[in-house]
């Protein structure tokens, strides 16, 4: 589990930033080819939504990839609020350059707004709790870890980032395995450095996964009596986590007020409305 800040960027930046040009690029931007070469301009960047802004820096790595003489500068930092109609950076150089890079620049800094912007959202409903949210792997493919860096920025915190970094162990892999206790007891000692982390169904699973001792028990679609039962009955050392039934933003009080230490919510990801974005020559 994950909780920085300011949140560490992405190993992965340049490598995502490349295959997002590569795909916009092919073999050359004709169009850009419509403006004399040495044409040198100006252009705004403007948001047409409240936000958080977040996803800057793989717009640098854009416009370094596509012309290092390109610069951009940015009024705000990831993580900050951002007005409607506010000016939010600004690039000088190459009207050729900053045309190519505008589309790919855009597309990360609007997708990872909006993320950032839908976990501040609803972590400021539940802030009057100790309560606080979690990522998903329900991410766009290929921009897991910026994504979970946005999430960070909204003050969220980011659960597994992959299939490789703690246990999961769900439905599937307790009946595969022939039952929480052995599924728990195995992975306790296949990596005894891994966080372990079980998802039950009912109360009876509930009993039978804490007697086993896992790091975290997911509570998975509980009701709301059967979670705060969960929570006044645990007498060990053991992280909650509620996950599903969270239809609103009522749903998610209701849940973050039983008293589990987290939420994790798949929409942080995988719902988000792009943030409006333009950039104008000036």
């Amino acid at each position: 589990m994950t909780e920085t800040w300011p949140p560490a960027i992405p190993e992965n930046i340049a490598e995502t930033v490349t295959c997002a040009i590569a795909e916009d690029l092919g073999d050359g931007d004709i169009t850009a080819q419509l403006i004399a070469r040495e044409k040198r301009v100006t252009a705004t960047i403007t948001s047409r939504d409240d936000a958080i802004l977040c996803g800057s820096p793989w717009a640098d790595e854009v416009c370094r990839q596509i012309d290092t003489s390109l610069t951009i500068h940015w009024s705000f930092a990831d993580g900050d609020q951002i007005d409607a109609d506010t000016v939010i950076g600004e690039v000088t150089g190459s009207a050729r350059s900053i045309l190519t890079a505008e589309r790919t620049m855009l597309n990360f800094v609007q997708t990872l707004s909006a993320t950032a912007t839908q976990t501040r959202e609803l972590s400021r409903l539940i802030e009057h709790t100790e309560t606080r949210l979690l990522d998903t792997r329900k991410t766009l493919p290929g921009l897991r870890l910026a994504q979970k860096y946005a999430v960070l920025c909204g003050g969220g915190i980011n659960h597994r980032i992959g299939l490789f970094d703690a246990f999961l162990i769900k439905e599937n892999h307790i009946r595969a395995s022939g039952g929480i206790a052995n599924a728990i007891a195995n992975a306790r000692q296949m990596h005894p450095d891994r966080r372990l982390e079980i998802e039950v169904e009912s109360l009876e699973q509930f009993a039978e996964a804490v007697h086993a001792e896992p790091d975290w028990i997911m509570l998975d679609n509980f009701s709301l009596p059967d979670m705060k039962a969960a929570v006044d009955n645990l007498n060990k050392p053991i992280r909650l986590e509620a996950s599903g039934g969270i239809e609103s933003g009522d749903d998610l009080i209701k849940i973050a007020e039983t008293g589990v230490d987290y939420i994790s919510v798949g929409a942080l990801t995988k719902h988000v409305h792009a943030v409006d974005l333009s950039m104008l020559i000036v």
